[in-house]
């Protein structure tokens, strides 16, 4: 009986390029400055958010040693291939980098490449890094527009496999207009992957900006709403003053405090947050009966208070909102998860946040939007979420404002190919940290650092190593082509141990300019114990029976050192 398998597209220039990933050389990374809450500078920060200039296919494979399987979201916005000119971001793949890339690559089949086999082989290698990069209950999402979705959706399910795949999100991009022949072009799609479907947690629901102004209404005042509203957490920020000077606030069995509305019975709420009086008791309704077994009991102690504004138990306002809070955590206890359908994160929105910056960008992705996919995955506080089509830094605008708003470690990996990786990728990223725009637009900055870095040198100079590359990246990719692990701290009383890994020490005895000998005096230097030994050396004047005896594999340099 035959098997049926999954339809695979072809297309002008695949096979130069199914394992093309395999063949890209390893270039180092060189750090050019650093910049945090000291401005920019030489000195290295330590920062693990990164901004890199250069092609992103060499840029991932410079990433593997450290970051393979290690990312838990990928965001990338490739380009939507639609012929246009005339892009910041040009679109129409005619890139000189990518035309040069692919003259080299696919050779003199690349004459014939229509756009779309150019796209796809541009497209193909990069994805094949990125499956490789991603951790095992790690997400992927592209977004992409309607010329290239159908083919997208074929290489994915050959890259990722179809039984990875979660969902196709459509997203309305924009509303109105008339431009088009036939119709308005108002969607494009965001494909989301799994690693590993089977360990990828459920994505959760978060609130919507329709639902946001839907509770919003139940519970404000009279007032102008002051201040920009997204994400759950930023609910309510602004007029979350009681209009009545004498008000109750209630202190519940565990310590925290709320404020019932109007005359109502009181409820016990989550820690830390406080609720404001309603005009209509519509959503005290829905509450009370969650929490009726805890008011019957008596459990609540009433306390007095003058303030005119919501108090948390210091007596400090609170900016915070409880109905929105209730209602995320029942979405998440009961499993309900988003909609495929995103209709409140329109291209627009992006443009006022660049006009805002004062940063001359098209077309770029608005931050709520990648903020909503983040959330909607569940990353969590130290997630490392990478971008490698970068464009203007909207991902680490949307990565910055999520640990602003809940202290999380979350990290960033941006990659830029353009030539404005600088002046408007790392710039957008360095306004957003000392904040931007001016009077009432004015928006504090969210802290945070990171590094810059260009693309450095390949490590091998054809089959030699590469004189002028780093010892440090070199030990680092030695051992990870060795065990597929991120290289130890240096060991200064064992300067060439590199690490121990499955109980197999290796070393790296190496010096640019000298020949480095596995000779008995440098098994004397040896003070790691392991059951085996990998050392590499120029020569070996060891014996045979020796390496057998003392379990080394002796690995010469550089004819023994993998190519990534």
């Amino acid at each position: 009986k035959e098997h049926s398998t999954m339809p695979t597209l072809d297309w002008i220039g695949k096979s130069k390029v199914v394992n093309h990933h395999l063949d890209v050389p390893y270039c180092v990374l060189d750090r050019k400055y650093s910049f945090d809450e000291n401005g920019q500078h030489e000195e290295d920060n330590g920062s693990e958010n990164m901004i890199i200039h250069g092609d992103n296919l060499l840029a991932l494979k410079s990433l593997l040693p450290q970051y393979e399987g290690l990312i838990k979201c990928i965001y990338i916005d490739p380009p939507y291939n639609t012929g246009e000119e005339g892009w910041v971001y040009n679109d129409n793949v005619n890139d000189p980098q990518i035309k040069k890339w692919l003259g080299e690559t696919v050779g003199k089949q690349g004459e014939d490449l229509s756009r779309h086999d150019k796209w796809l082989c541009m497209m193909y290698p990069r994805l094949r890094l990125l499956q490789k990069l991603l951790a095992e209950d790690g997400v992927i999402f592209i977004n992409i527009g309607e010329d290239e979705h159908s083919n997208l959706k074929l290489i994915c399910d050959e890259i990722f496999s179809a039984r990875n795949y979660i969902t196709d999100f459509s997203r309305q991009m924009k509303s109105g207009g008339a431009k088009g022949h036939y119709y308005t072009p108002s969607l494009d799609y965001i494909l989301a992957y799994a690693k590993n479907i089977n360990v990828l947690p459920y994505f959760r629901a978060v609130m919507t900006q329709k639902q946001i102004k839907t509770f919003y209404k139940f519970t404000q005042q009279e007032g102008s709403r002051k201040g920009e509203l997204y994400g759950e957490e930023r609910l309510f920020k602004s007029s979350l003053e009681a209009r009545a000077n004498q008000r109750y606030y209630i202190q519940c069995p565990d310590g925290t405090f709320a404020i019932p509305p109007g005359n109502s019975l009181p409820n016990k709420l989550e820690e830390g947050l406080i609720v404001t009086p309603l005009k209509t008791d519509k959503v005290w309704k829905w509450i009370y009966p969650r929490y009726k077994k805890e008011l019957e009991a008596g459990n609540i102690v009433f306390k007095k208070t003058s303030t005119s504004g919501l108090v948390d138990q210091n007596g400090n306002k609170s900016t915070w909102n409880i109905y929105n809070k209730l209602w995320l955590s029942e979405q998440q206890q009961k499993g309900v998860v988003p909609s495929n359908l995103i209709t409140e994160y329109e291209n627009r929105q992006s443009a006022a946040e660049l006009k805002n910056l004062q940063l001359n960008f098209n077309y770029a992705k608005p931050v709520r939007l990648i903020e909503y996919m983040l959330r909607i995955s569940q990353q969590d506080s130290n997630s490392i979420i990478l971008d490698s089509f970068a464009g203007s830094g909207t991902t680490a605008h949307a990565v910055l404002n999520m640990n602003k708003i809940d202290g999380g470690n979350r990290k960033f990996i941006l990659v830029e190919m353009g030539n404005y990786a600088d002046t408007i990728t790392a710039e957008r990223v360095k306004r957003v940290i000392n904040g931007y725009g001016t009077e009432k637009n004015a928006t504090e900055g969210t802290g945070g650092n990171f590094s810059y870095y260009e693309l450095g040198e390949s490590i091998f100079d054809g089959e030699a190593l590469n004189a002028s590359i780093g010892l440090d990246d070199i030990r680092k990719y030695v051992y990870f082509t060795e065990t597929q692990q991120k290289l130890e701290p240096l060991h200064t009383e064992e300067p060439c141990y590199m690490g121990t890994h499955m109980d197999v020490a290796y070393y790296f005895n190496y010096e640019k300019g000298n020949t480095t000998t596995l000779n008995r005096d440098f098994l004397h230097t040896i003070q790691t114990k392991a059951d085996e030994y990998v050392i590499y050396a120029d020569l070996c004047t060891l014996s045979q029976r020796e390496l057998e005896k003392w379990h080394i594999s002796f690995k010469k340099i550089p004819r023994d050192i993998k190519k990534m």
